[in-house]
C-alpha cells in the first residue's frame, strides 16, 4: 500500500484508540504512544496539539505526567479528529501551477472543485465513526476489544 503524504489522521486516530483501552489508566507519556505508532515523541506531540487544544485531550507534563482522554471514546467521531489534523489542507494534494501556464491553471481550478467534494465525503463518511468504534473493530490479538466506556476521564 502507498504511504500517504499526511500521516496525522491515522497517528491521532491510533493514539486516540490507544487511550481509549481499558488497560491504559492515568496519563500515557508521549514515549510510550511513540512507540506504539513508531513515529518520534515530537512528531506524536505536534500531531496532538490541535486535540488538546480542542479539549478531546488533556496533557500533563513532568515525570507523572503524559496524555489522556478528556471524552469518552464514543463521543469522539473521526470526522471531528478529521477536521482537527487535516484543517483547509486539500485531500487531493494540489499544487501551485505556473500562474502563466493556461493549462496548470484550469487544471487547478478543476482539482480544487472536485477535491471540495472529496473532503465533504470523506467527512461524511468519517461522521459516521467513532473512537470507540474503531476500538470495537479491531482486532487485537484475537481478544476482545479493550474498551470500556465506563473508566474514568481526565477532568482537565
Amino acid at each position: 500500500m502507498a504511504t500517504p503524504t499526511n500521516t496525522q489522521f491515522a497517528v491521532a486516530i491510533h493514539v486516540l484508540t490507544y487511550l481509549a483501552g481499558a488497560d491504559v489508566t492515568g496519563p500515557v507519556s508521549s514515549d510510550e504512544l511513540a512507540s506504539s505508532v513508531n513515529a518520534s515523541p515530537v512528531y506524536v506531540r505536534r500531531v496532538l496539539t490541535p486535540l488538546r487544544e480542542s479539549g478531546i485531550l488533556a496533557s500533563r507534563p513532568g515525570a507523572h505526567g503524559g496524555w489522556e482522554l478528556t471524552r469518552a471514546a464514543r463521543s469522539i467521531t473521526l470526522a471531528e479528529v478529521w477536521r482537527l489534523v487535516q484543517g483547509d489542507d486539500p485531500v487531493l494534494g494540489l499544487h501551485g501551477p505556473n500562474p502563466l501556464c493556461r493549462t496548470g491553471t484550469g487544471v487547478q481550478r478543476a482539482l480544487v472543485a472536485i477535491d471540495r467534494e472529496v473532503a465533504s465525503a470523506v467527512e461524511m463518511q468519517l461522521s459516521r465513526t467513532s473512537v470507540a468504534d474503531v476500538l470495537r473493530s479491531g482486532e487485537f490479538l484475537g481478544e476482545p476489544s479493550p474498551l470500556n466506556d465506563d473508566k474514568p476521564l481526565s477532568r482537565r
